[in-house]
């Protein structure tokens, strides 16, 4: 379905993406990595919108860029707002579909169903200035599934929404992924987010980008097996953080740690049952006032943002 090979992109002096490679089949697939990681970089380079500086990219079999073969198969939802404000919902929509090739009255067959989908049934007949962004959110998920894509891409698709909004339409792209599986043409569907329950929500593969840098990927087990080989974080709340790491780090077991605070250790260790004992035994020797002892967040929230301070230097 899709193929990234040896990819950067270059903006003056500013990497984008960072040699990233890649290979994704059908199914979904959630691209997660916080605000500024280059997440929608990647996105533009698989939509054909951007030309890599280097490498390759390929959608089904093909370079997308300026490709129209490639680019009627793609729905693309962006996550910028709709700058086009005059026309209704129903007007964008349709206007998006006959650009994938079908004719006037297919594509306003098209929109109409896709807005009902969407919970635009009431609206689509109204301008896109006076809906709210929620609104217009939906309007352009409709516009990227109405022509019914081979390659469905969205790129912080839930942003604006209210949480009942938000559920119902995780609900129906995690649909549109699971017919994808079933269906009898394979379907790709990739949903970039700086938000980790939004993904893990859709029960779709992980991709972890992090500075245009591609740092993880595969289902959520294997990244919880990846980050699980790593040193684990155990977090000490005491009065004399300092004395206690002079104590505590000197054992075999310690491998990094950082202070946070004036009253917070955080210890890095592969043995975290035995510094834990380790810090037990030290306490009482020494008669140390211990707040809390807590084992690192092992939820994949927690890997996630392990794995942005790892990228970042910090910690262990």
């Amino acid at each position: 379905m899709l193929s990234l090979t040896h990819v950067t992109k270059v903006f003056g002096s500013v990497i984008g993406v960072n040699d990233v490679t890649v290979e994704l089949g059908a199914g979904a697939h959630g691209l997660l990595g916080p605000n500024g990681a280059g997440k929608t970089t990647l996105l533009g380079l698989i939509t054909g919108q951007l030309r890599p500086t280097m490498g390759q990219v390929h959608v089904f079999g093909e370079r997308p860029f300026a490709n129209p073969r490639v680019l009627r198969r793609i729905g693309f939802c962006p996550a910028a707002d709709l700058l086009e404000r005059r026309a209704t919902p129903r007007e964008w929509v349709r206007y998006l579909v006959q650009l994938s090739g079908f004719r006037r009255d297919a594509a306003a067959e098209r929109a109409d169903r896709e807005l009902d989908r969407v919970g635009l049934g009431e609206a689509m007949d109204r301008p896109l200035s006076t809906l709210s962004k929620g609104m217009r959110q939906r309007a352009k998920l409709a516009g990227a599934m109405a022509h019914a894509p081979d390659l469905l891409v969205l790129d912080e698709p839930f942003d604006g929404l209210d949480p009942v909004a938000r559920h119902d339409l995780v609900g129906l792209v995690r649909r549109w992924a699971v017919s994808a599986d079933t269906g009898e043409s394979p379907r790709t569907l990739i949903v970039a987010s700086h938000l980790l329950h939004e993904v893990e929500a859709l029960h779709a593969g992980l991709a972890v980008i992090l500075g245009g840098r591609l740092v993880a990927s595969g289902t959520a087990g294997e990244i919880r097996d990846m980050v699980d080989a790593m040193p684990s974080e155990i977090r000490i709340r005491c009065d004399t953080p300092r004395r206690l790491a002079e104590l505590v780090c000197s054992t075999d077991g310690a491998e990094g740690l950082r202070f946070e605070g004036d009253d917070l250790l955080v210890v890095a260790t592969r043995q975290p049952r035995a510094l834990a004992e380790r810090i037990a035994s030290v306490a009482v020797e020494e008669r140390l006032a211990i707040e809390e002892v807590a084992a690192g967040d092992r939820s994949l929230e927690g890997i996630f943002g392990r794995l942005v301070r790892l990228h970042r230097g910090v910690g262990s």
